[in-house]
């Protein structure tokens, strides 16, 4: 059988989808965000992931693909107001640190699995909405497909924003050549704008830069060290690709975001859905190894 997914409790129950054609598989962790924490094709790692962190609950995943909603980034003082009243979410919200229901399995066509969150008490005391989301990862050959939906259940329009924060292995960051489809980029903690010339100065402590005005649904990352090129796509929804790395860590992140920090306070970008309501948006990975 082709594709196939086994069920492993470890610290946490996880999901292994595997296409045993292609040697590839990820691993999929509802209880801890609903993440990705592993993606393996021919014995390459793709993915880093700090184990460390991932092992304690209290402290946020540091790796895999976590998931980022209802805001992308962080608020001036965790704050954002609504309706005259104020509400705080923390840096990316909380659909990365709460636990999601498995609702599907598939294992004809691809290795698929989908994941549902609910709002529930506690997520209407930081964001005031009743919301269904769903994700469904799909593995197929060299190619990871990542299906969402974000439904209001509301009486009142509902304002979001939603992203993915995929945390790359690498070896050498000096050996990443990057396409991405904008001329200039601003940093993200001081505002600056500077022109994108392909690569960045990794003797910085940390860089955490936000392309805007793409003018194409696609990124890609060719890491010579490791003989890999790396494409991501995603749909018109995503206004925003970050790039954000740390010196002396071995990953680099290139985020697709719907809006940019802040956006629940500025209304920048928001996606808003009326009343019952749905808006589906796709991103989708692929791993050429040379």
């Amino acid at each position: 059988m082709e594709f196939a997914i086994a069920v492993q409790q470890q610290q946490y129950k996880t999901y292994i989808l595997s296409d045993h054609q292609a040697q590839s598989r990820i691993e999929v962790v509802p209880e801890r965000g609903g993440i990705i924490t592993r993606w393996q094709l021919r014995d390459e790692e793709i993915l880093y992931l700090d184990a460390e962190r991932f092992a304690n609950p209290d402290l946020t995943v540091r790796g895999g693909i976590p998931i980022l909603f209802p805001i992308c980034g962080n608020l001036p003082d965790n704050i954002y107001t609504i309706h005259g009243k104020e509400y705080q979410l923390k840096q990316h919200g909380f659909a990365r640190d709460l636990p999601w229901e498995v609702i599907d399995q598939e294992t004809q066509e691809c290795a698929s699995i989908t994941l549902r969150l609910d709002s529930n008490d506690y997520t209407k005391q930081l964001y005031p909405f009743d919301f269904e989301v769903i994700f469904t990862y799909q593995l197929k050959g060299n190619a990871l497909e990542i299906r969402q939906s974000y439904t209001n259940k509301s009486a009142e329009s509902m304002p979001f924003s939603t992203g993915l924060h995929p945390y790359f292995a690498t070896l050498d960051k000096t050996q990443l050549e990057f396409q991405i489809p904008s001329t200039e980029y601003q940093d993200q903690r001081n505002k600056t704008i500077h022109p994108f010339t392909g690569s960045f100065d990794y003797e910085s402590d940390e860089i955490d830069v936000a392309f805007r005005d793409l003018t194409e649904v696609s990124a890609s990352v060719t890491d010579k060290s490791r003989k890999f090129h790396l494409h991501l796509s995603y749909d018109d929804a995503y206004t925003r690709v970050v790039f954000w790395t740390v010196k002396g860590k071995d990953f680099y992140c290139l985020e697709p975001w719907t809006a940019p920090r802040n956006a629940m306070n500025t209304g920048e970008q928001l996606i808003i859905l009326e009343p019952e309501a749905s808006i589906e948006t796709v991103v989708a990975l692929t791993v050429t190894l040379s």
